[in-house]
Parts: structure tokens; C-alpha cells; sequence
């Protein structure tokens, strides 16, 4: 168990530090940084070779996580945010004064998840706070399910890998408005 906690341990001290690492997530692997440092955000684009434009996911291990990215939201669509799915789903959230630029991009809209795939939840409990969730790929490249192909892709580009395998979903996760609750991408 001591193990466990050292690799989490090791994650959350690079994104305090602004480092870019890649985590397993409910399908596929994910490259994180911490969302409130715009230098770690944009090495993560970066790497991708992802424009700011498009914006990236928000992932945290709890509602209360997201709290301030939700202030201001009626008590209907914080019960409609809160509320179980069957399917990873993220939320899009209208923008308040709390969502950077660099996280939404040219969007109105912050993208939450709250996940309960466990290395997720150790990572963003670690952590303390939500992190960047954005599919471990070049951008227009298959999504990588294994860490081989992450170091095909980026070599010694990420500052931290953690340990552990994706879940068993093959599809990403569902993308659904909060507002309208249109499904933007199926889950």
C-alpha cells in the first residue's frame, strides 16, 4: 500500500511543479498538468501539438473539487452535475470568472468530469484539486491505451508517467451541455 501512495505522491509533486504527466484513465491514457498553471497547460498543448483555441477537460475526484468552476450555477444543474451517470460523462459548463483561457479556450463553456476510475481519484485526492484531462496523443492520432506508445510518440517528453493500467470503457467519455443537455460526443 505504501507503494501506492508514493507513485500518487511523486504525481501531484510534478504538477505542483508545472510538469506534464500522463495518467490511466477510464479508456485511455491522459496527459495532465495542473489547469490553474498556464506554462504547464501550454507545454501540455505543446506536446500534443494541440491549439489553446480548442480548450482541454477539467478531471477531479470529487463535485467539491470543481466548486469554484461551479459557482453561480442554479441548484437544478448543480443536482443535474452532481448526479450519477452510467458512462464517464463531461459536463459542459458555462464559463464564470474562475475558468482561464487557457483551459476553455474559445469556448463559453469549461469541460468537468468528476470520474470514480480509482487512479484518477488517487491522483486528483493527491493532488488536491481538479487536473487537465486531455487523451495521451498527438493531436489527430489514436488516443494511446499503453505506455509503449506514449514514449513512441513523445520520447522523454513528459515529466512523469504513473503507474497503472485504463479501464475497461472503449469509448471515451460522453460530452454532454449542462445547459441543454445535448450530447456533444457519445459515450
Amino acid at each position: 500500500m505504501a507503494s501506492m501512495s508514493v507513485k500518487y505522491h511523486r504525481a501531484a509533486q510534478q504538477l505542483y511543479s508545472g510538469g506534464v504527466i500522463a495518467y490511466p484513465t477510464e479508456a485511455v491514457w491522459g496527459f495532465g498538468c495542473d489547469p490553474e498553471n498556464q506554462r504547464a497547460v501550454d507545454k501540455l498543448l505543446a506536446l500534443k501539438q494541440r491549439p489553446v483555441s480548442k480548450g482541454v477537460i477539467l478531471i477531479a475526484a470529487s463535485v467539491e473539487q470543481f466548486s469554484k468552476y461551479l459557482d453561480g450555477l442554479s441548484p437544478s444543474l448543480l443536482e443535474k452535475f452532481s448526479r450519477p451517470s452510467h458512462v464517464p460523462t463531461t459536463w459542459l459548463v458555462p464559463v464564470n470568472k474562475y475558468a482561464e483561457p487557457w483551459i476553455t479556450g474559445n469556448h463559453t463553456s469549461i469541460a468537468l468530469r468528476v470520474s470514480t476510475y480509482k487512479p484518477v481519484v488517487d491522483l486528483c485526492s493527491a493532488f488536491g484539486s481538479p487536473v487537465v484531462s486531455s487523451s495521451a496523443n498527438i493531436a489527430g492520432k489514436p488516443p494511446c491505451r499503453w505506455p509503449w506508445q506514449m514514449h513512441r510518440y513523445l520520447g522523454d517528453g513528459l515529466d512523469y508517467i504513473l503507474p497503472g493500467s485504463v479501464g475497461n470503457s472503449s469509448k471515451p467519455s460522453e460530452i454532454r451541455d449542462l445547459i441543454s443537455d445535448k450530447v456533444i460526443r457519445p459515450g
